[in-house]
């Protein structure tokens, strides 16, 4: 394999110039530029500094035809899976992520709509904020009524459930760790 015309292929294609993946490597502009000429032979040390700036694996950079897959920072609202049900969306911000910490879902509740007579208890914890309409939330055997604005934190070890009471949709944001879904 050409290693020098590899590495500038796939550093074009991730849209790298020679002076930033340099500077992601911690080498010289200079040291780049000399192997995508074949003018130099990396060490495999040196290689796998230089590719650590793109980031791609050795085994990646050797054996796949494609550019490494840049990573996903947006979730458009169309691209959040709902997993919700019974008058409730449950949309999943984050879902695919690889080693997702996170559990962070954007729910709306329909009028009346709820998580269900039996209460939830998982391991980890949630909080959230209501951004919109009112939310009563039963922690165990103690009912709070939310409104926008107000927020909640509590262990998710406890029996709970949300119930929206108002006569408008109703939207919280809310997160867990970790993450249920």
């Amino acid at each position: 394999m050409d290693v020098g015309t590899r590495l500038k292929m796939v550093r074009e294609s991730c849209g790298i110039s020679q002076r930033e993946l340099a500077k992601r490597a911690g080498v010289t502009n200079a040291s780049i530029s000399l192997i995508e000429q074949n003018r130099v032979s990396p060490s495999i040390s040196s290689l796998k500094k230089v590719l650590d700036g793109i980031p791609m694996s050795m085994v990646d950079f050797f054996t796949s035809d494609q550019p490494p897959a840049e990573p996903v920072h947006v979730f458009r609202a169309a691209e959040q899976p709902d997993v919700g049900g019974g008058g409730i969306q449950m949309r999943l911000i984050g879902a695919g992520t690889d080693n997702r910490q996170i559990g962070l879902l954007r729910e709306v509740y329909a009028p009346g709509a709820d998580t269900g007579k039996e209460m939830y208890k998982h391991d980890g914890q949630e909080c959230g904020v209501v951004i919109q309409g009112t939310i009563e939330l039963t922690i165990d055997t103690q009912v709070h009524i939310l409104e926008a604005g107000d927020g909640y934190y509590f262990p998710s070890t406890q029996p709970h459930r949300f119930r929206n009471i108002g006569k408008t949709e109703a939207l919280v944001i809310s997160a867990n760790n970790p993450p249920t879904l």
